[in-house]
């Protein structure tokens, strides 16, 4: 054989190129919103089931209706306050276990109450423990699960999570009645204290904190998030993050305007709507049950606003809102009547549509104006909306006894709002968000 000849025989195969990885059928982040829905559908019916037990504590134990709804109004304020924690917490500790630590807390307050004697033993087990694990998973919990999981679909994924809360008291209200009324309100805790311990299991097994740690990108996203900002405690980060917040124009803007969102909405509508269709005629049951559909129809709304902003200005959709609501609130006291009659229909359903549509557009304006802390800014604007919520509560029912009607209550809500309308005005909305959704 010649040095020029060449090997006879088969060539070589040529190396087959890497087949290119799978992409999911279903995305990951889908599978952790479903768990977060679960998980505040959950918590929203277990903080909803004490005032269904007021009666049935009342007459067991003859504590008087103050004793008794104080524990409400300390878990309404540790519901707001923990929220800015919560956000720090978990991403110091990760969504996971602040979830779960969350949702045990929630059952041992619950269960514990079977062994109650006293008063303070009410206000320690669904005021501080209740109040605590539900204020754990309040609405920087939905906020830290859109902000890393997804890129698109934000806003709709944050209004469906929002409207979560309404859903769960229209599950469990109806149920936890029941066993209040046909077995006893200790069945109804430790229905309470099971829940929250089965819904921990979903959270254990499915809940992963983000996208890398699957080797994914975020839900429409095409590059990789920022690195995550670590190394801070929790309560050392929240309150730095408040601090820097508070010299922002802007921080001040939505609290105030979301302040006046849970005056105008828990804090009067929620607590004091029944009474006042009362005073009018209206019997408790059929005002109970308007209540229950302004839920149904809040549920719709929040979903839409969702969607509207994905597409829309956030702060523009804030102004129409809170115009509609004062609108709406203004007409109120003369649509109350002692039969079901269809304007006090209208009302309830244009009003429902309106009840929490304001949360996507906040969560959305602390994203474009905060970043990587707009859970923790929006744990903040929470507290502030769960303080307005108490204060206007209180105010509500000093008025009714001063004045013998809730008119005036109606009326300041109408002028609340158009303050709120300024605020949103008055807020820079030119700018981009920091972690914008990329509509597909």
């Amino acid at each position: 054989m010649n040095e020029t000849d060449t090997p006879t025989g088969p060539p070589a195969p040529a190396a087959a190129p890497p087949a290119p990885a799978r992409a999911p059928r279903v995305h990951y982040a889908w599978v952790v919103a479903g768990v977060a829905l679960l998980v505040l559908l959950g918590s929203a019916g277990f903080r909803s089931t004490p005032s269904l037990m007021m009666d049935a504590l009342h007459t067991e134990f003859g504590w008087s209706m103050g004793t008794i709804s104080s524990a409400g109004s300390v878990n309404l304020a540790l519901y707001g306050l923990t929220a800015p924690f919560a956000a720090a917490l978990m991403d110091r500790f990760g969504v996971r276990l602040v979830v779960v630590c969350a949702l045990l807390t929630i059952s041992v307050g619950a269960g514990l109450t079977m062994l109650m004697s006293e008063p303070w033993q009410l206000v320690l087990c669904w005021g501080v423990l209740v109040g605590l694990g539900s204020g754990s998973m309040a609405g920087a919990f939905a906020t830290t699960v859109t902000g890393r999981w997804f890129r698109a679909r934000q806003g709709l994924v944050t209004g469906v999570l929002t409207a979560a809360g309404a859903a769960g008291n229209l599950v469990f209200l109806p149920v936890g009645a029941w066993l209040v009324e046909e077995h006893g309100w200790r069945w109804a805790v430790v229905v309470v204290s099971l829940a929250a311990s089965a819904v921990a299991v979903p959270v254990l097994l499915l809940m992963r904190e983000r996208p890398a740690d699957l080797g994914l990108l975020p839900y429409g996203a095409s590059e990789p998030p920022p690195a995550p900002v670590g190394g801070d405690r929790a309560l050392a980060r929240s309150l730095r993050v408040l601090r820097e917040a508070a010299r922002v124009r802007a921080f001040w803007l939505l609290a105030g305007s979301f302040a006046i969102c849970g005056a105008t909405t828990a804090g009067l509508v929620g607590t004091h709507f029944i009474p006042a269709a009362h005073d009018h005629g209206l019997p408790v049951t059929t005002a109970a049950s308007l209540l229950a559909l302004i839920g149904v129809f809040d549920v719709i709304g929040t979903v839409a606003s969702g969607w509207f902003t994905d597409r829309f200005d956030a702060g523009r959709l804030l102004v129409v809102y809170y115009a509609l609501r004062g609108l709406s609130l203004l007409v109120l006291p003369q649509l109350f009547a002692g039969s079901l009659e269809p304007p006090i229909l209208a009302f309830v359903i244009f009003y429902g549509l309106d009840w929490v549509a304001t949360v996507p557009p906040t969560v959305a304006l602390c994203r474009r104006h905060f970043g990587e802390d707009a859970p923790i800014v929006f744990g903040w604007a929470l507290a502030c909306h769960q303080l307005g919520a108490a204060a206007v509560a209180a105010l509500a029912g000093f008025a009714r006894d001063a004045l013998g009607d809730y008119d005036l209550a109606w009326y300041a809500a109408g002028g609340l709002c158009a303050v709120a309308v300024l605020l949103c005005l008055a807020l820079r909305t030119g700018g981009r968000d920091r972690t914008a959704p990329v509509l597909s």
